[in-house]
């Protein structure tokens, strides 16, 4: 298949269709700060195309400070139940205002106000504070929308590197690579297990 994004498409409808896969989206995402310590954490794919792969957060994070000190990242999706795992080298660049301003607003009520209450990676003395959080910007917010806060929003990860591993019996496995060309298609290979 000449497409990566095709490809993936196919294996996410797989992986969304099949009944042990509870969270098909969920993905590792690894980053690393201005040190090289690398660091990751799951976050869930919340759109994908031809322009990259993309996930919300919170842009104060640990995870947003590292992305802006080095906008280098890999992730990485691992479906055991299909013996398929998709790993993805990139650089991450923020989506536009419209396409968080739209995302935000699908989500429930109650994630937007977490979006508010919560000082991502920082501190946190009790869940307490927490609580006491989400109940300012619940009564904040009481009777109103819910506007998206100016320190939300999305990070898209543009892919230089896209492989597909495909497990297969005595561990010869099948690892197809798509890496980006200067023309921006796409040279594909194949690598040993």
């Amino acid at each position: 298949m000449s497409d990566p994004f095709v490809l993936f498409s196919k294996w996410l409808e797989a992986a969304k269709a099949h009944p042990a896969i509870t969270e098909p989206t969920a993905m590792c995402l690894a980053t690393a700060d201005g040190n090289a310590m690398p660091s990751a954490r799951i976050v869930l794919l919340k759109g994908h195309d031809a322009r990259g792969f993309v996930f919300y957060t919170n842009f104060e994070s640990r995870k947003s400070a590292e992305i802006k000190t080095n906008p280098h990242v890999a992730l990485c999706f691992w479906w055991m139940a299909l013996e398929r795992q998709v790993r993805i080298e990139g650089e991450i660049v923020p989506v536009s205002d419209a396409e968080a301003d739209a995302y935000y607003a699908s989500r429930h009520r109650e994630s937007r106000i977490g979006a508010w209450s919560s000082r991502q990676s920082q501190p946190l003395g009790s869940r307490e504070e927490l609580v006491a959080a989400v109940e300012a910007n619940e009564a904040r917010f009481e009777g109103k929308d819910v506007p998206r806060p100016p320190f939300w929003s999305g990070w898209r990860v543009v892919p230089l590197v896209i492989e597909f591993w495909q497990q297969s019996e005595f561990r010869l496995h099948d690892r197809d690579v798509y890496t980006r060309n200067a023309s921006g298609g796409w040279d594909i290979g194949k690598l040993y297990p």
